[in-house]
């Protein structure tokens, strides 16, 4: 409460420093006590949920146990006052960024300020989120579906994330992603620690051990991304004379202190926790000093600097390294690393081929979207088309060649008791959710749809402007791409596929698609995202329609290459799966004609009970 009073004691001077009007000292604290009734609440349906998921034990049929659907409880009731939260905050932040009090923003003001502004429509979308999370909460009663909702209430958290502080000026796409990282991780770790505070009479070792490896986890993520995101918006200089800096300090304080009771008294843990989320709110009402350096088109649209003509090489070795992708990358590289060792210390064997695609995957996952390719792709669409395509088209094959949930399923053991990670993996396998992505319609329609629907309808102008946005993009292409391939080429269990001359004919069918897409952007007239890319003035690109063109011919040359990989992969299973039924046939060469004879006496009694 101290901290949000001194909030709204500074938050007039923080209008003033950007030269925006002051509602008053109302919406200030208003919006600081509301902000903080959001944060709070959100991180505790998220914790909620996860204690449910993660932390309590489910049945073997899938349904909560009784102190899982404590946790499930728990979320049920926070998620009702985050949406009464962020519900408040769309009115707050309309108020309280333009200057006018809560009794002069009457609806005509209040619906032109959210389609005007950037942060009450990200509140907007909070709410209704918050709103499915509460009716979804008081229905669901299964494992599944907690794990569904728990992903929804992480989406739900982001929105004013990604249009704050850390969407603004020079390096915000680094700010964004290090945001992204800080706020997961704190709500995850805040949410499931008040749960566990609460339950812990109620708590078993095995809840104890998980609860040990999440909070460690997350403590990892925040105290890396929250230094690498201070960094970004205030500079070491500038720490000890601006509010933001000072702030940062405490912040940095306060997590030194949880590293001392991070596995020890949990109740000090959560008021050092609510203190935190307390500075955070206060963080947020306070610009940065990086608000008022000189700000260039490309710092404002990208986050950086690209006037220069790249050659091939920089290509190469111009990084600027993805903290969600080239993370993304490095964790999944070493993970399949660690199965293989558990598999190789058991004895068991393992195909080098899955090995190298895996690693060859991750590796152009990485190179996509952290080398030089992936620092230019945003201001630069034929680089950006270059990317989309490896990121949906080379990178899917070699992962789902690489076998990563059968490798899971060998290294994880069973769990003789509760459920565990591999129980959990199979639950996830054999649910109506998987068989209806996996539907071949459903596959080839997401794979051919999303490049028309995203260039060819405007989507692209609206979404170029934001990083967030091109993360979005990233990952739907990324995991699109493996549901597609995987339904063509997968060697993992799931949900049944169809007889391989199925599956390359779904190959075959999709690629006419594909390439009318590049001949549609090729022979079109008109630039995609014109005043984006004008406004952005890359110097070196002098002909917008010309580098569009480029990235038409990129995307209908690009698929040469995989589908040739694909092809083989396809064939070589082929042949293996019919020299396994050979070899079965050879083992037992009786077994056909002993099943047409039972089949023709049961063809036999049946006409008997006809007569």
């Amino acid at each position: 409460m101290a901290v949000l009073v001194i909030t709204a004691m500074i938050g007039g001077s923080a209008h003033v420093l950007v030269g925006d009007a002051d509602p008053g000292a109302f919406v200030r604290f208003a919006a600081a006590l509301a902000r903080y009734a959001a944060d709070g609440a959100g991180a505790l349906t998220v914790g909620g949920l996860l204690y449910a998921v993660f932390i309590a034990s489910a049945r073997r049929d899938g349904v909560l146990k009784a102190e899982g659907y404590a946790g499930l409880r728990v979320a049920c009731w926070a998620a009702t006052a985050w949406l009464a939260a962020a519900g408040a905050m769309v009115v707050l932040d309309v108020s309280d960024s333009s200057g006018q009090p809560l009794s002069e923003l009457d609806v005509p003001r209040l619906l032109a300020g959210v389609n005007a502004l950037e942060t009450p429509k990200a509140w907007l979308i909070t709410a209704v989120l918050a709103f499915v999370l509460t009716v979804a909460c008081r229905i669901v009663l299964t494992w599944l579906s907690c794990a569904v909702l728990a992903v929804i209430a992480l989406v739900a958290l982001l929105p004013p994330v990604v249009s704050g502080h850390a969407a603004v000026g020079a390096g915000h796409d680094i700010a964004t992603d290090a945001s992204i990282w800080h706020v997961t991780a704190a709500a995850a770790w805040v949410g499931t620690l008040v749960v566990v505070a609460v339950r812990r009479r109620k708590s078993t070792e095995r809840m104890r051990k998980r609860f040990t490896v999440l909070s460690t986890v997350c403590f990892g993520v925040l105290a890396v991304s929250g230094v690498l995101e201070g960094l970004v918006l205030t500079p070491v200089s500038d720490i000890l004379i601006t509010r933001y800096g000072v702030l940062l300090l405490v912040k940095v304080a306060l997590l030194a202190v949880l590293a001392l009771f991070l596995r020890r008294a949990l109740w000090v843990q959560v008021l050092v926790m609510a203190a935190g989320i307390g500075v955070s709110v206060g963080m947020a009402r306070q610009p940065p000093s990086g608000f008022f350096r000189e700000q260039t088109p490309m710092d404002t649209l990208i986050g950086y600097d690209i006037s220069a003509s790249p050659s091939v090489w920089d290509f190469v070795t111009a990084w600027r390294f993805s903290l969600i992708f080239g993370t993304a990358a490095i964790a999944l590289a070493v993970a399949y690393l660690l199965g293989l060792r558990t598999l190789r210390r058991r004895g068991d064997s393992w195909p080098v081929g899955r090995t190298v695609a895996w690693l060859l995957g991750c590796l152009v996952l990485l190179l996509a979207t952290s080398s030089g390719v992936g620092r230019y792709a945003p201001g630069v669409f034929s680089v950006h088309m270059v990317t989309h395509m490896v990121l949906n088209m080379l990178a899917p094959v070699l992962l789902v060649l690489g076998a990563p949930t059968t490798l899971a399923l060998r290294a994880l053991r069973p769990s003789r008791e509760e459920p565990g990670p591999r129980e959990w993996l199979l639950a996830v396998l054999h649910s109506r959710f998987a068989r209806v992505l996996t539907n071949p319609l459903v596959a080839c329609a997401l794979l051919v749809g999303s490049y028309y629907a995203l260039y060819l309808t405007g989507l692209f102008d609206q979404a170029v402007r934001w990083h967030w946005a091109h993360l979005l993009m990233n990952t739907h292409f990324l995991l699109v791409g493996y549901l597609f391939y995987w339904t063509v080429i997968g060697i993992d269990p799931g949900p049944r596929r169809p007889p391989y001359l199925g599956r390359l004919a779904m190959l075959f069918a999709v690629m006419p698609f594909h390439g009318f897409f590049g001949v549609i952007i090729m022979s079109s007239q008109g630039v995609i995202a014109e005043n984006f890319y004008r406004s952005l003035a890359v110097p070196w690109i002098g002909d917008l329609l010309a580098d569009q063109r480029l990235g038409g011919g990129i995307a209908w040359a690009s698929g040469e290459l995989p589908v040739l990989v694909v092809v083989i992969a396809l064939l070589v299973q082929w042949s293996r799966s019919d020299e396994r039924d050979a070899r079965r046939h050879d083992r037992n060469p009786e077994s056909d004609d002993e099943l047409a004879a039972y089949n023709a006496m049961l063809s036999k009694l049946a006409k008997r009970e006809q007569v």
